[in-house]
């Protein structure tokens, strides 16, 4: 599978076939959305924008650029996604590529061997275009987890840049799990969904970083359990 995955061909047939589903599903699911209003004042703001959404929804995460974003004043650099440097992440970049969206390839948080993954490039690219007023989506449990636990490179990045992080909560049912470390969904198309968007959290200097880190994380959890309950309702 990883020697299919380094194929160029295999790749940008695999990120044309999520493109694909990602538009199909942002397209078809019977979608309930909350905190649009608000969202839409912190892009008219001067602020960098950080949405953060959960890894383990990255096949939904376009749909906030596809039902509100892309409708909006355009910024300095386009809407963009961090995304890994794995093989798997190279099909996701294509996708998002043919969504109109860019990718920042790198990892923000994990090292191995020494070697930081692209992660030093990947805060860095982030950084300046938080600073310059644009929009960047993180799965900030990303690459590898644990699963719904912020990183450190979420926070790095908001205190340099003063950037708003915007807590993304995406559910939907009914759907397929995959057996991975975050569990990741499989949306169905043509079912119900619910996106709801957090208020703008800044960064809260006057306490320390795992206390940072916590506040981000617990309303990140507040904005899922109420995507939650609302896909149960209906």
């Amino acid at each position: 599978m990883k020697s299919l995955l380094r194929s160029p061909i295999v790749s940008a047939t695999l990120g044309y076939l999520i493109w694909a589903y990602m538009v199909l599903c942002a397209r078809t699911i019977r979608w309930t959305v909350e905190g649009e209003d608000t969202f839409k004042q912190a892009w008219a703001g001067e602020s960098g924008l950080l949405v953060a959404g959960w890894h383990s929804r990255v096949l939904l995460l376009p749909v906030i650029w596809s039902k509100i974003a892309r409708k909006l004043p355009k910024k300095e650099y386009p809407t963009s996604m961090l995304i890994s440097l794995s093989k798997d992440g190279e099909a996701v970049a294509k996708a998002i590529e043919h969504l109109g969206l860019e990718a920042v390839r790198g990892s923000s948080s994990h090292k191995k061997k020494n070697k930081n993954k692209g992660g030093a490039a990947a805060v860095s690219e982030t950084s300046r275009r938080l600073r310059s007023g644009s929009v960047v989506c993180i799965t900030p449990d990303g690459p590898r987890g644990p699963a719904e636990t912020v990183q450190p490179g979420t926070l790095i990045m908001a205190q340099r840049t003063d950037a708003l992080i915007i807590p993304y909560a995406l559910d939907c049912r009914p759907v397929f799990r995959l057996d991975t470390w975050d569990r990741f969904m499989i949306p169905l198309p043509f079912t119900k969904g619910a996106m709801v968007l957090g208020s703008p959290l800044s960064v809260n200097r006057d306490v320390g970083k795992e206390e940072r880190l916590r506040q981000i994380e617990a309303a990140m959890r507040e904005a899922h359990e109420r995507a939650a309950a609302i896909v149960a309702k209906r």
